[in-house]
């Protein structure tokens, strides 16, 4: 495999992945934070952060329309629910490792 074919295979693997996670709506930033240590805002920080890196200025509200598939604050919402006691006890728990 050549570096062209690698980026082309990880950016349609990273479309995957934003798809993936717009069909799961119903799985909470929190409940990604707590099981994988990452959420939909870090992969728009990530993206801003490499787009940066390569010379290209990226909103980070921008960014988040991306990774959200649409304004943070719409699917916010529409899909963010309240995070229980338990969902934050569990963050507070992952915070401490």
């Amino acid at each position: 495999m050549d570096k062209q074919q690698q980026n082309e295979i990880e950016a349609a693997v990273f479309r995957r992945l934003l798809e993936h996670l717009d069909n799961r709506k119903d799985v909470q930033n929190i409940d990604l934070m707590i099981l994988a240590g990452f959420c939909r805002n870090c992969l728009s920080k990530w993206y801003k952060a490499e787009a940066e890196k390569r010379g290209v200025e990226v909103d980070y509200d921008a960014a988040r329309e991306l990774v959200y598939g649409e304004s943070y604050d719409s699917w916010k919402d529409k899909y963010q629910t309240k995070a229980t006691p338990e969902q934050l006890a569990a963050f507070e728990a992952t915070q401490q490792k």
